[in-house]
């Protein structure tokens, strides 16, 4: 009798424990940040086509979840030149793997690349 309260406990406690984890991946979400400085001989017009080209990839690539852009006004003055960030939201690795070779992502690097001076890109599993 122990033994059958022993498996039916240890069987309780994997698939709790299995439950959890199943739960936390589900809401985990992977971050692909992405910081611009543009050349110096860009002009505004240039920039705004980047981001507009950027800002149209959620409507044409499903696999991004979430799309947020700004540009920095931090006063710290530790930007190293870096003036715009795009944070895009991915649900898992496989959505960002087919993102990345996406079409409509090589098309806006085609609009990107003349303009841009340095690139940072920062993917991570968001953790609450």
């Amino acid at each position: 009798m122990y033994k059958f309260i022993t498996l039916v406990f240890i069987s309780v406690l994997m698939s709790t424990t299995i439950q959890a984890q199943t739960k936390q991946q589900h809401h985990r979400q992977l971050r692909h940040v992405v910081l611009f400085s543009f050349k110096p001989g860009s002009s505004a017009a240039d920039i705004k086509k980047v981001e507009d080209a950027f800002r149209a990839l959620p409507s044409k690539i499903p696999q991004i979840k979430g799309f947020e852009w700004g540009t920095n006004n931090s006063p710290e003055g530790l930007d190293q030149g870096f003036t715009h960030c795009f944070f895009l939201t991915f649900n898992s690795e496989k959505d960002r793997e087919i993102y990345l070779p996406h079409p409509d992502h090589k098309a806006f690097g085609a609009v990107l690349k003349p303009h841009l001076e340095k690139v940072l890109v920062i993917d991570y599993w968001a953790e609450k």
